[in-house]
């Protein structure tokens, strides 16, 4: 059905173009709310302060998107928004809600967590676990010194010992442990050459893609401009904004929510 292109004068009925201030017969004036008239989009995607998720499929290309216009929207492998073939997905994995019209997100007790992307840099400390190309570390203490001889006064001959503040261990499917780095000067740096610990086989890491330093008594995880970003894995309830990331299980999801 073709939109209607004139307004009828309340006065002497007759049609008035848009556009036009006065009646052209009668001179009346056209009505404020008709001349600010302006067409409005059909959809729930409009409703203020809403957001939606989209799913990120490789090469940036996007996905499924979701609406997030209830309270609560439960990520897993059975819930509100379900991916059914993602093994790595629990099966009640994370609650998107909204509070004080904000939306939050929450891990639900899943097994492998959710990620959030780093804007710039954010505090971190010993037991937590971010994700970096395809590799996920944990963050570790210094292990207590074990220096001393056996029993029979000799010592254990290995490799030179260097003073280091934290470790980082990269982690495999199952939780096993696999390299370790330590920090040398206080810091540790990933990517994929050039850095402390290298990993020149993933095309999802940059060449310098992550650091992590002691700041006094802090720990501080920096993404280093990488292309496809440096996520934390979530202790806590996430107040997210527009643009955010989250990776839950293998799906990344963009946050985008209406102004």
């Amino acid at each position: 059905m073709e939109q209607a292109k004139n307004f009828v004068c309340k006065s002497c009925s007759t049609p008035v173009p848009l556009g036009h201030k006065f009646c052209g017969r009668c001179g009346a004036p056209v009505p404020p709310e008709i001349l600010g008239a302006r067409t409005q989009f059909f959809g729930q995607l409009q409703m203020p302060g809403k957001a939606k998720l989209i799913l990120v499929r490789g090469d940036g290309v996007e996905g499924l998107s979701y609406q997030l216009n209830a309270e609560h929207h439960v990520v897993g492998r059975s819930g509100q928004i379900v991916f059914p073939d993602d093994l790595f997905i629990s099966p009640r994995h994370a609650d998107l809600y909204y509070r004080a019209g904000k939306l939050v997100v929450r891990d639900e007790g899943s097994q492998n967590g959710v990620y959030w992307r780093v804007r710039g840099s954010v505090d971190v400390g010993v037991g937590d676990s971010f994700l970096a190309g395809e590799q996920v570390f944990q963050i570790a203490g210094t292990p207590k010194g074990n220096d001393g001889p056996a029993l029979d006064g000799t010592y254990f001959y290995s490799s030179p010992k260097h003073q280091t503040s934290l470790r980082i261990i990269q982690i495999f499917e199952g939780g096993a442990p696999g390299m370790v780095a330590c920090a040398r000067a206080g810091s540790v740096q990933i990517g994929r050459e050039g850095g402390d610990l290298n990993f020149p086989g993933d095309l999802f890491m940059s060449a310098a893609h992550a650091r992590i330093e002691e700041k006094g008594s802090k720990m501080v995880l920096t993404d280093l401009n990488s292309r496809n970003g440096t996520y934390v894995r979530l202790k806590a309830e996430k107040e997210l904004a527009h643009g955010d990331y989250l990776f839950v299980g293998r799906k990344l999801l963009r946050v985008e929510i209406t102004s």
